[in-house]
């Protein structure tokens, strides 16, 4: 994957960029959780409805995106609705800093994640998240996911 012509030098972390980001969707089209239409049909948007926050790193190789929404399985807080690691660094590091980022537009709020146990190919699914200071809090119902948070802070 190449760097972005496009994107300023920055030493930040991580760089804001609008959902439908053709080098974000790039590394969405690869993440597990990635739903494919069975027409064919690749909508504009990726990150999902609500309020979002979508993160790239300046080198295009790692993706997250924040979502605040009505969420059906009543989870509160801001969701980590993708996060894909390509080789940008420590997954943990860029956690801490997305948790940065969300923090300052969303105070106070607790994030929260959902992970595939059945999809991850790791002993602990998670661990990055965990390493990052997030927690395991439970499992959803409906599809056996596992609910990883971190708490508000301030």
């Amino acid at each position: 994957m190449s760097v972005q012509p496009f994107l300023p030098f920055q030493k930040d972390v991580w760089i804001e960029v609008r959902d439908g980001n053709d080098t974000g969707r790039a590394l969405f089209d690869r993440h597990y959780s990635r739903y494919r239409y069975a027409d064919g049909r690749k909508p504009l948007l990726y990150v999902g409805p609500g309020e979002k926050c979508v993160l790239l790193t300046p080198c295009a190789r790692a993706l997250f995106a924040w979502r605040r929404f009505i969420s059906g399985d009543g989870q509160l807080g801001v969701n980590c609705a993708i996060f894909r690691n390509e080789g940008a660094g420590l997954s943990s590091h860029l956690i801490r800093a997305a948790d940065a980022i969300a923090d300052q537009r969303w105070p106070g709020e607790r994030h929260y994640t959902y992970v595939d146990p059945r999809k991850i190919a790791s002993a602990n699914p998670g661990y990055c998240f965990k390493c990052a200071g997030w927690r395991f809090c439970g499992v959803t119902k409906r599809r056996r996911l596992h609910i990883l948070e971190r708490e508000a802070v301030g």
